[in-house]
């Protein structure tokens, strides 16, 4: 029903921190970080909110008219949204953000690893 508003929730807040991370004093590498990795996690939750939203629009779960969450429409369904939003929600958050710990995690290891092997000088 709303389990999408979760990782959107995140998303936003991922964007603000990284808003105010890029005006803090920060170093070249934390710079890249915070552009390059952490944009990651930023596309990963909106692109994820938007799949799902558009799949609970197809499925008639939310609507373009207010109150937009069908959910909201009868009293007795609010538990229900609200438990899908505390189970599948949060964990489809976490699940998110630590795909994105490893996706990281292994490029540092290659970005690492491209460092400390010496260019090929093609076998002269």
């Amino acid at each position: 029903m709303a389990c999408f508003t979760v990782p959107l929730a995140e998303a936003v807040i991922v964007s603000a921190a990284k808003k105010v991370a890029k005006k803090a004093h920060c170093s070249e590498k934390t710079l890249d970080f915070i552009d390059k990795k952490v944009g990651w996690l930023e596309k990963m939750l909106y692109g994820g909110s938007a799949l799902l939203a558009v799949e609970h629009l197809y499925h008639g779960e939310i609507s373009v008219f207010p109150p937009f969450l069908t959910a909201l429409n009868t009293p007795e369904e609010i538990p229900v949204m609200l438990h899908e939003m505390a189970t599948s929600g949060v964990a489809m958050a976490l699940l998110t953000t630590a795909v994105w710990g490893i996706i990281v995690g292994v490029s540092s290891v290659f970005e690492r690893s491209k460092k400390q092997v010496p260019a090929n000088d093609g076998g002269r």
